[in-house]
């Protein structure tokens, strides 16, 4: 493999064989970065991560990371009357997560209550897949696959 100097997009290419995670264009790379590593293992191992019981009443619907004046938190969707079941599990979660991951991730937890069904999924279109501003950088895309692809991978995290 050689090594390409001077392109728009990036300041180095790789010629040949390259992983998806290259060929993204940089903006797309901040997009998809934006939430980070944290919240998609937290959704794939969230039966590990609370237990049987809190799994069928609760989920995570979003992490914020910390910056200088607050600290990191998950916030969970719990279904309405198991509010204290999941507030005395906190510190329990909190510690299970942590040590999942290895390192100090999560500082607290914050509770939204909802009604309904947990396994209830809308169907998603194009323009409510993403928030709008990173509509605007998708569209931006000249390459129609990798804009396509983009689109139907919000859609799939969306559906989350």
């Amino acid at each position: 493999m050689s090594l390409k100097y001077n392109t728009k997009q990036r300041y180095k290419t790789i010629q040949g064989l390259r992983s998806f995670k290259d060929t993204l264009p940089t903006e797309a790379k901040r997009i998809l970065g934006k939430k980070g590593r944290i919240f998609n293992e937290t959704l794939d191992n969230w039966k590990y991560l609370v237990g049987e019981n809190l799994f069928k009443v609760c989920y995570p619907k979003s992490f914020k990371s910390s910056n200088k004046i607050r600290g990191s938190y998950l916030n969970i969707l719990v279904k309405r009357g198991n509010e204290v079941d999941l507030e005395y599990s906190k510190k329990y979660i909190i510690k299970k997560i942590n040590s999942y991951f290895g390192y100090q991730v999560v500082d607290s937890i914050k509770l939204n209550t909802f009604d309904g069904q947990l396994n209830k999924v809308k169907e998603i279109s194009p323009q409510t897949a993403t928030k709008s501003k990173h509509i605007k950088k998708i569209r931006n895309i000249k390459n129609e696959k990798i804009k396509n692809s983009l689109i139907e991978l919000s859609k799939l995290f969306k559906k989350k």
